[in-house]
């Protein structure tokens, strides 16, 4: 099969390589990638968002499977375009990839289909979120825990606020709503109710009916070790996540994953693709914070090395609806991702720092090193991005796949790299 890969990130390299071990691949394209990924797949210079560009290197290289890996062509009709053509590709159509597009979508979805999530309201300008703001923290409780403000279109990943006090919520909404600095995504902001508890993910596989969960993962998007610092894209991710048995996960399959993409279906718009569902477990149970019509990152750097099956034949039984078909097996085995940052990240950092190092953390044990933001010139790596590596290692149990992550990216080095030293700490000490 001749399969292209759409993105240049980590999540994107992290999939090439599991793709690459398919026996069914013969040729493997990535637009536009980074130079990790120009290793194992030939690196074609087009934009994710450019459809047409892609639907017509697809058609004339004769693609088999084309996998999208960022959510923003996913929202934009990417598969649509690709199965109005004749093009196979893995993801959702755009009308269920609102799911992430519209957090009031997917609110409106959990609220009637009885998925358990926060309470919340949706506001279509500043005066009545300023006003619900004053009214939510007149209420005791909220007042003791706070609120989250959320833009409700795409914001990279960036447009929730957790709020402590009254005063921070009011800024978030001038921030979304008045100065936009996240565009259009804050013409509309909700504001929930703040839930208490740990946040995992579950990145379920479906085909629209059968629903498949891969292992828990747990990301870190503080910057900084303690979860201090400003909110990032993702400072490293492990997996499995204590907090999350069997029995719980199984919870989060019946409670949310399976409702979800039942209510989808019920709407006309079956959902085929990666479902991957934030929850927070609570006191109260599992509830739901968010979805993502894609796979996470880091998280798949995290949890794509546990997974046994092949890869592209379970893709191929989801666009074709014959997931049940299909084995999808993932080892018992532990695996840490820790991410490496430009200095600066998330705010302004500087490009074109030289890599070293990258060999011998690639020969560590259990080590495999995923490339976020590089590019390679003249042979030699340099950073191209504000997250630029992630070392992922893999282990018997988590103090293992950690010390291994750990030792691996010691070896790597370039000017103002910095990264967190307690990825998995909070799942260790417990």
């Amino acid at each position: 099969m001749r399969v292209l890969v759409v993105g240049g990130g980590g999540r994107e390299h992290a999939l090439v390589w599991k793709l690459a071990q398919s026996r069914h691949v013969t040729d493997l394209y990535c637009a536009p990638g980074n130079a990790g990924i120009g290793k194992l797949a030939e690196c074609i210079n087009i934009k994710p968002t450019d459809i047409a560009g892609l639907a017509n290197f697809a058609a004339a290289q004769k693609i088999d499977l084309t996998v999208i890996g960022p959510e923003a062509p996913l929202i934009a009709g990417i598969v649509d375009r690709f199965e109005a053509r004749g093009l196979p590709a893995f993801g959702p159509a755009t009308d269920p990839a609102r799911i992430e597009g519209s957090k009031a979508f997917a609110k409106e979805l959990m609220v009637r289909y009885g998925i358990p999530t926060a309470a919340y309201e949706l506001c279509s300008d500043p005066q009545t979120a300023h006003d619900t703001i004053r009214r939510w923290f007149a209420d005791p409780q909220r007042t003791r825990r706070g609120l989250v403000v959320k833009a409700d279109g795409l914001a990279a990943g960036k447009g929730v606020t957790v709020s402590s006090t009254e005063q921070e919520a009011h800024e978030a909404v001038e921030i979304m709503m008045v100065q936009k600095a996240y565009g259009a995504a804050g013409d509309r902001v909700l504001i929930e109710e703040r839930l208490v508890g740990e946040e995992v993910s579950i990145m379920a596989i479906t085909d629209g009916e059968c629903v498949v969960a891969l292992p828990p993962s747990q990301d870190h998007k503080r910057a900084l070790d303690n979860d201090e610092g400003p909110n990032t894209g993702g400072m490293g991710a492990y997996s499995p996540v204590p907090i999350v048995p069997d029995d719980i996960a199984d919870q989060a399959l019946d409670l949310v994953l399976r409702p979800a993409i039942d209510a989808i279906r019920d709407l006309g718009i079956p959902y085929k693709g990666v479902l991957y569902a934030g929850l927070i477990v609570t006191d109260d149970g599992i509830k739901t914070l968010e979805f993502n019509c894609r796979f996470g990152d880091p998280e798949t750097q995290a949890v794509l090395p546990l997974l046994e099956s092949d890869l592209v034949e379970i893709m191929d039984a989801c666009i074709n609806g014959r997931l049940d078909d299909v084995e999808v097996a993932c080892s018992t085995d532990a695996s840490v991702c820790v991410v490496a940052a430009s200095g600066g990240y998330p705010g302004d950092y500087e490009t074109g720092k030289l890599i070293e190092g990258l060999e011998r953390a690639s020969q560590s044990e259990g080590c495999v090193v995923f490339h976020a933001g590089t590019r390679e010139v003249n042979g030699q790596f340099l950073t191209d991005g504000g997250r630029v590596l992630g070392v992922t290692a893999t282990g018997p149990d988590l103090a293992q796949a950690a010390s291994r992550a750990y030792a691996g990216l010691r070896h790597i080095t370039f000017d103002g790299m910095h990264y967190r030293t307690d990825i998995a700490g909070r799942a260790l000490r417990s």
